[in-house]
């Protein structure tokens, strides 16, 4: 039996077979069809899946049912450090102390901060806390339409933000130049019993790229975090993104999940994130630790 066979194997020891499936599931914050659970991405010209709240969200949990139901190859990124699930992949967050005086008091961040604070003295300000169930995915793709189609971010993956915040509440920051010209908004979403805020995208006017409105926004939430008494400040997966490093004090791992056939064309392309991001003795690993699963 090869893995991919032997993973659902392990699936099929959790879910009986006979268990009707509901119409809607929920788990956590999350909650999906099997019509719209998936999200159709590419490398290159190959099609996978992942979720639909792969793009926006963190801490992705998902169960059995979740698995089964899932279109292959289905890869799973950023599920809760403290789950199950997964094992790590080739990032990590990066996490901003705000609750610490080192990070405040450090001389680098501070001349930097007073950079940012002097390019952008003249502009507004204004913080918004929304409640998630007031939210809607015309309200985020409008705020957020340029960065989506930058990223291929699909439609589905805003109604999976929609779908995660119902429950929480949603920081947008927006920063205006003094002729009107919106320069940034800047979207985050509060998770209390991780005592942190999840920075989950930020739109900027390409117009004011010399001012780093990129850079200003890790700091306004930054701030924000700090003000609202929240710990931590997540900046997301700062592997390819170098001017986090301004700001982070703590990494976290983030732990993904891929189930593929092995002669999938996207296993045989040693440049897609199945290689790039998994060993490939990590394929159709659902477990974090099997053996210690296996004996319990």
């Amino acid at each position: 039996m090869n893995s991919f066979s032997s993973a659902w194997a392990e699936l099929a020891e959790v879910v009986t077979e006979t268990a009707p499936e509901p119409v809607t599931q929920e788990l956590g914050y999350q909650s999906w069809t099997a019509d719209n659970l998936c999200v159709e991405s590419f490398h290159e010209e190959t099609r996978y899946f992942t979720s639909r709240w792969d793009a926006l969200c963190p801490y992705v949990d998902v169960n059995p049912d979740m698995l089964r139901a899932a279109r292959k190859p289905f890869i799973v990124y950023a599920l809760p450090p403290e789950g199950p699930y997964g094992v790590p992949i080739n990032d990590k967050y990066g996490l901003v102390d705000v609750a610490t005086p080192g990070f405040w008091d450090d001389a680098r961040r501070e001349r930097k901060f007073r950079e940012l604070d002097k390019q952008f003295r003249d502009f507004t300000v204004t913080e918004m806390v929304i409640p998630g169930r007031e939210v809607t995915a015309q309200y985020i793709f409008e705020i957020g339409e340029v960065h989506f189609a930058s990223y291929d971010i699909h439609d589905r993956e805003i109604e999976g933000f929609v779908d995660y915040v119902r429950n929480l509440e949603v920081v947008v920051i927006k920063v205006t130049a003094p002729n009107g010209d919106v320069v940034l908004h800047d979207v985050s979403m509060v998770l209390p019993q991780r005592n942190q805020v999840y920075g989950s995208f930020c739109q900027w006017n390409p117009d004011y790229r010399n001012r780093s409105p990129g850079i200003y926004a890790c700091l306004l939430a930054a701030r924000w975090t700090a003000k609202n008494n929240y710990r931590y400040y997540n900046l997301g997966p700062v592997g390819d993104y170098g001017y986090k490093s301004l700001f982070v004090t703590d990494f976290e791992p983030i732990y993904g999940l891929a189930l593929t056939d092995v002669s999938h064309p996207l296993a045989l392309d040693e440049t897609s994130p199945l290689h790039t991001d998994f060993k490939r003795s990590e394929w159709n690993q659902i477990y974090r630790n099997p053996l210690a699963r296996s004996t319990t």
